[in-house]
């Protein structure tokens, strides 16, 4: 399963190219730029875990490809994505995110069926990584 989250999330994976491009982009935008990563790629998950603190006083987008590489290197099993933070409303706002890496095999997520009061029926998503210890949820 190829999980889709994010902004370019249906297009083939962005070469370092072209998320510099994407980087150059964001500053060009003023928006402040940061590095995420996760094993639990949940779509009710967006709180992933921060590389780093968000890159205000960066405007250097081959500095934060470096950051970005640093935490692939650091996560190879995991997701990675880049977010793009807007504070010109006077908070902080994501204005673009997308994944810049993910694990060498997703095993997407199965669908849980539970019956509560009054025969109600409720389904919620589980993702079949989750069934491994964290460090292992990617391995073949």
């Amino acid at each position: 399963m190829y999980v889709t989250q994010g902004t370019f999330s249906y297009l083939p994976p962005l070469t370092d190219d072209q998320i510099k491009l994407q980087v150059q982009y964001c500053l060009d935008q003023g928006w402040a730029v940061s590095v995420e990563y996760t094993d639990d790629p949940h779509p009710r998950n967006f709180l992933w875990d921060m590389w780093g603190l968000p890159m205000f006083d960066m405007k250097d987008p081959a500095a934060i490809l470096l950051e970005i590489n640093r935490c692939r290197e650091a996560n190879p099993q995991k997701y990675v994505r880049v977010n793009a933070y807007d504070a010109t409303l006077g908070r902080q706002t994501t204005a673009l995110q997308y994944i810049v890496q993910r694990p060498d095999n997703e095993p997407g997520f199965r669908l849980e069926r539970q019956e509560s009061h009054d025969r109600q029926i409720r389904y919620t998503l589980h993702p079949y990584a989750l069934d491994r210890p964290a460090g292992e949820r990617y391995q073949k």
